[in-house]
């Protein structure tokens, strides 16, 4: 398990904590880490031992960020659930770079067919906003909100050479504190310090390391560019840009094309990939000039309010003070990127004291910043994807939909499944499901393959697409689901829906099946239909919710 940082250290030691800091928040925001780091998922018992709290502490905070559609209680495990992702969503949105230059980003990865990322300083970090990765056998394994030392990047280099003499400082303190990155999940340790007396220059120490980061910085200043030459791991190279902000001048974030020795040795780099690279560059720079104002939405109201309902059901197992922090986030969007005290405590329904309390926390936390004029307009920081993005930013529709099909399975004992059309639209593709104890069922593996034109499942793919004109593919179009009768196997029954992405387009389809003697045709439509729909609007919210600023990979 990562090292804590220095204010989880003090939180839990009751040490350095501002007077007016919500504690229950701040140990909330350490179980969200903690189960960020370790992959979305640690026991109570290993978030007990992983955060130091008492575990009467741990199953009040876990009950609240279930609650909260933050994670879900899966046997004896906490699982992180993609509604957590809405806090990351509302920080990248308020940034506007993923949504302003991910095309291009993307686009120069398929170009080049290597990996390509947008990354923003963070403290004497980088943290990637944006991956372009490519899907091969040896492909980087960086997500969307991975926190890297900035020492061991490119895009550090970059950033550093704005740093200012503070900087510096923190970046030495966090140097002796932490020399093996240990606070860093997402590369490999360091090897172990060599002892005072080893004169094998084997290991490096903190003036060598200092000294190649510092003449690193130097090049990229005179330079405007910078390579990592294999600093991560062995094998792992990358070339980077800036993109400056058009306003101030100043970096607004780093692109780098990422690739291995095999491909491309660090030193041919600056020829094979930098020009290609520069002009996208230019490109996202000439973006962010001619990039309008967002949109004004409608203002947020009360996304706080709904949990004073829950603690007068829930009682002493809902922390209302966690919940009522964390919902704070979530104030923040494209249009509001930067709120006053008053603002919050408007979005939030909150009163002015406690929305205050909660930013203050926040801002201990290092999750807001606050700017310093009288008023003190709050803006959201990078780390806020500290707290679950990385895990949930690499999933796939299968596993989102998973855990709901298992529910629908349960809830209406029959088995379900969820099934993507192919290429050629002849076929559906099984792509996850949920079976039922029955000894009578339906089994059809995932990977399956069968005739769309003859399933439900095909059939409502089919009739999204606009293509055919046959009548069932009609009537699916107009009803909204397709029922099949024993088409494809005598006694088998199903009934489907789609399931749409944020376009609206239907990609991917969900079912219930039965047999014909359990369930009439009426029965489908009375008492399936409506929990299969359900079902369908659950995985849509998390596919919504996932897709906003990643891929979601249909299968």
């Amino acid at each position: 398990m990562p090292a804590m940082t220095a204010v989880e250290a003090g939180a839990r030691a009751g040490a350095g904590v501002p007077a007016e800091a919500v504690g229950p928040l701040v140990r909330g925001v350490g179980v969200l880490r903690r189960l960020a780091e370790a992959g979305g998922t640690l026991s109570p018992s290993a978030l007990e031992r992983a955060t130091g709290l008492a575990r009467s502490t741990v199953d009040r905070i876990t009950a609240t960020l279930a609650r909260m559609g933050y994670v879900r209680l899966d046997g004896r495990d906490v699982v992180l659930t993609p509604g957590v992702l809405e806090l990351g969503n509302a920080y990248l949105a308020a940034l506007r770079l993923p949504a302003l230059l991910g095309a291009r980003a993307d686009t120069l990865a398929d170009e080049l067919d290597e990996s390509v990322s947008l990354a923003v300083a963070d403290r004497d970090g980088i943290r990637f906003i944006h991956q372009a990765t490519r899907r091969r056998a040896l492909s980087v394994s960086f997500r969307i909100g991975d926190l890297l030392p900035a020492e061991r990047t490119a895009p550090g280099a970059l950033f550093a050479t704005e740093w200012t003499e503070r900087d510096w400082a923190r970046w030495r303190t966090r140097r002796a504190e932490d020399p093996r990155d240990t606070a860093f999940p997402a590369v490999p340790p360091r090897p172990e310090p060599a002892p005072a007396h080893d004169t094998t220059g084997t290991t490096d120490t903190a003036a060598a390391v200092e000294a190649a980061f510092a003449d690193r910085v130097g090049a990229a200043r005179r330079d405007g560019w910078a390579v990592d030459d294999q600093l991560i791991e062995p094998g792992l190279v990358a070339v980077s840009a800036p993109v400056r902000d058009p306003r101030t001048g100043r970096v607004a974030c780093v692109a780098s094309v990422v690739s291995h020795t095999s491909r491309h040795p660090a030193a041919e780099l600056p020829a094979a990939l930098l020009p290609r690279l520069r002009t996208a560059v230019a490109a996202m720079e000439a973006d962010l000039r001619t990039a309008p104002p967002p949109e004004p939405g409608p203002a947020p109201a009360g996304l706080a309010t709904w949990t004073t309902a829950s603690k007068q059901e829930l009682g002493r197992d809902f922390v209302e003070s966690l919940a009522r922090g964390l919902t704070v986030l979530t104030a923040f969007g494209e249009d509001r990127p930067a709120l006053s005290l008053t603002n919050v405590a408007r979005a939030t329904g909150l009163p002015r004291a406690t929305a205050r309390r909660a930013l203050l926390t926040h801002e201990y936390l290092g999750l807001v910043a606050a700017a310093p004029h009288e008023d003190r307009a709050f803006t959201l920081t990078p780390r806020v994807l500290d707290l679950g993005f990385p895990p949930l930013s690499r999933t796939t529709l299968p596993r989102l939909a998973e855990p709901h099909l298992r529910a629908l399975a349960d809830r209406v004992a029959e088995p379900a499944a969820l099934a993507v059309l192919t290429t050629d639209g002849t076929e559906i593709q099984y792509t996850a499901g949920a079976g039922t104890g029955g000894v009578l069922t339906v089994r059809i593996p995932v990977g399956a393959r069968l005739p769309a034109a003859a399933t439900s499942l095909g059939r409502v793919l089919l009739a999204d697409t606009g293509a055919a004109a046959a009548p069932e593919l009609a009537e699916a179009r107009a009803r909204g689901y397709a029922l099949v009768d024993e088409e494809l196997e005598s006694g088998l029954r199903s009934v489907a829906v789609p399931v749409r992405d944020r376009t609206g387009r239907a990609v991917a389809a969900v079912n219930v099946a039965t047999h014909a003697a359990r369930r009439s045709l009426e029965d489908c439509v009375e008492h399936l239909l409506p929990a299969l729909r359900a079902t369908a609007d659950d995985i849509q919210r998390d596919l919504h919710r996932a897709s906003r600023f990643t891929k979601v990979p249909t299968t």
